[in-house]
């Protein structure tokens, strides 16, 4: 009897053991935080069958959980999942769908693969080979392996995958898109792609109504016609309908063979308009040139730009360095004249120009440099130094040697006027001076040595001679010139006139018979007070230095004066005096 009974519960056991299914083997994102064990569902929460031509429940197949083939067709919370075969884990609400796997998702989304996996209770599911996602909009998405959540409303890959809307493709290591709000989370190596631009960076979100994307890593920005035209930045917006970007962090666009920075940059690449602001540099590497201020604008298609707010320029030169600043700097390209095929590069400062160069340095109201030729325009009141020389006028022209860089010449045009100290050494209020309707002048070893004057020419010049005895310089006098035509050597401590032509007029005065107030023209302008002594001086409107005074020596003309009133006074003192009566 004990035999028979324990025979009964054996026998039993084991058909409640063969008829209880085996959990589900399922992906790791799909586990339950109970491992696999049942959970109480709802009936209108189970998965559901619409179809299927056979309902098959073998012990030796799919751990003797039911499984469906032909026209498979069920329906979970509104989605729909059709397949060539699914089983069916009930205890768990479990489904795996093998062979033509497609899900039709209630907001119109369908996913389709060669493989799914689907937990009816969490509404989370996994697509395997040939994954393709196609939003209710169109964008298309396919990898190998992807991740969904219908309760979220997203969708994962990790294994790389591309994504289409139909104007772009997008490559990536890894993505999750956000059905609801189309926004795609880019993570690892991204590329973008559309007809014209290509866009390769790390983490970045693509919003596919809006078609901005969203920066976050190194990216760079490429003009797939002209490679060399790109945008690099660290964090910034960028809408790939328009094509505009808008630039926050280690930003750098590069066009036609320039760099433009700064703290936050703006750029359209269809129109080539783009703006800088903070910390801003335009860099020419080709004219070895940069300009940095506080605001910039770059206009790509007429190869201009504008730099302001305390804006300087730097043309870097072998042996030397040219440096600008005024309120505004312009640069700009043009083809040349004579042969359309060479651009000319152009350099101009407006309002309060200055430069400097190591043996030259002027302030002008406006500045132009064409680079290329190496002429610099100084417009309105030009003031240049060069040495202990001045030179002024309505409009002065300088010409560098392009090939040493130096200035070979100057072409003074309107009330030309030269200065140079007599002796630099001294304070003494000596000053050599020539001037004239217009004036060429001319350097040699980076320095002043001759000038022609043409027009109304006049002259000051402080004249030595050498005493035979001493062998040292005496003072002779002045000589005042004025001719149509003065020719003039400047050499060290003197200014000599080497012609004057054309009604000439030449007279020298020794020292005490000509007053102070001869010795200088009534426009004498010498200036030390804006004088740029160094190139950190143009940073600044002027440097304002302490006004030079310097000492007139009166002494030889004082004693004439002198002699001349004792003189006077002796001539008065012999005169006879009328005596009234």
């Amino acid at each position: 009897m004990r035999l028979f009974f324990f025979l009964v519960v054996f026998i039993s056991t084991i058909t409640y053991a063969q008829d209880r299914q085996k959990p589900a083997q399922r992906d790791p994102y799909l586990q339950n935080p109970v491992k696999n064990q049942p959970q109480q569902v709802k009936p209108e929460d189970k998965v559901h069958i619409i179809n299927a031509d056979f309902i098959k429940k073998n012990p030796e197949k799919y751990d003797g959980n039911r499984h469906l083939e032909g026209n498979v067709k069920i329906e979970h919370q509104g989605s729909v999942l059709t397949a060539d075969e699914v089983v069916i884990y009930d205890e768990e609400n479990f489904v795996k769908a093998i062979g033509n796997a497609r899900l039709q998702n209630a907001d119109g989304s369908v996913i389709t693969a060669a493989e799914m996996e689907y937990d009816g209770n969490t509404q989370k599911g996994v697509a395997r080979k040939n994954v393709v996602l196609t939003d209710p909009k169109g964008t298309v998405i396919r990898t190998e392996t992807m991740y969904y959540d219908r309760i979220s409303n997203q969708a994962y890959f990790n294994m790389g995958g591309t994504i289409n809307d139909g104007k772009s493709t997008t490559y990536a290591k890894s993505a999750t898109y956000f059905l609801t709000t189309r926004t795609i989370d880019l993570s690892g190596n991204v590329k973008i792609e559309d007809r014209d631009y290509t866009l390769e960076g790390i983490n970045v979100v693509q919003n596919q109504n809006t078609n901005i994307v969203d920066i976050s890593g190194p990216t760079t920005i490429t003009n797939k016609k002209n490679p060399k035209n790109r945008i690099f930045t660290e964090k910034g917006k960028y809408n790939m309908n328009t094509k505009e970007s808008f630039l926050y962090k280690n930003s750098r666009i590069f066009y036609n063979d320039k760099i433009l920075t700064g703290d936050e940059m703006y750029y359209n690449q269809l129109s080539g308009f783009g703006k800088a602001t903070g910390n801003v540099t335009l860099d020419d590497p080709k004219e070895r040139r940069y300009i940095k201020g506080g605001y910039g604008e770059i206009f790509e298609k007429n190869d201009s730009a504008m730099i302001t707010k305390n804006p300087y320029a730097v043309k870097i030169l072998e042996k030397d360095s040219i440096y600008f600043a005024s309120e505004k700097i312009i640069s700009y390209q043009k083809p040349d004249a004579k042969d359309a095929a060479v651009k000319k590069s152009f350099l101009r400062a407006f309002r309060k120009g200055r430069f400097y160069k190591s043996n030259a340095q002027g302030r002008a109201d406006s500045l132009a440099f064409n680079e290329t030729d190496g002429i610099l325009h100084m417009y309105t009141k030009p003031i240049l130094w060069s040495g202990e020389k001045q030179v002024t006028g309505d409009k002065i022209e300088a010409y560098f040697n392009t090939e040493t860089e130096n200035i070979d010449s100057l072409k003074v045009i309107g009330n030309a006027f030269a200065i140079s100290k007599v002796d630099s050494l001294t304070l003494k209020d000596e000053f050599n001076q020539v001037k004239g309707k217009l004036m060429t002048v001319y350097y040699q070893n980076n320095d002043i040595k001759e000038a022609k004057v043409i027009g109304n020419a006049q002259s000051i010049v402080y004249v030595d001679d050498v005493n035979q005895q001493t062998k040292e310089k005496e003072r002779i006098g002045i000589t005042l010139s004025s001719c149509g035509i003065i020719g003039a050597l400047f050499e060290e401590k003197a200014l000599q006139i080497i012609s004057c032509s054309i009604g000439a007029t030449s007279d020298t005065y020794p020292m005490s018979m000509i007053e102070p107030s001869g010795r200088k023209f009534p426009d004498f302008n010498w200036n030390t007070k804006d004088r740029i002594r160094k190139w950190q001086d143009i940073l600044v409107d002027t440097p304002d230095y302490e006004e030079i005074k310097y000492e007139m020596d009166n002494k030889l003309y004082d004693q004439a004066q002198e002699a001349i009133e004792k003189e006077k006074a002796k001539e008065e003192a012999q005169k006879p005096k009328r005596v009234r009566k």
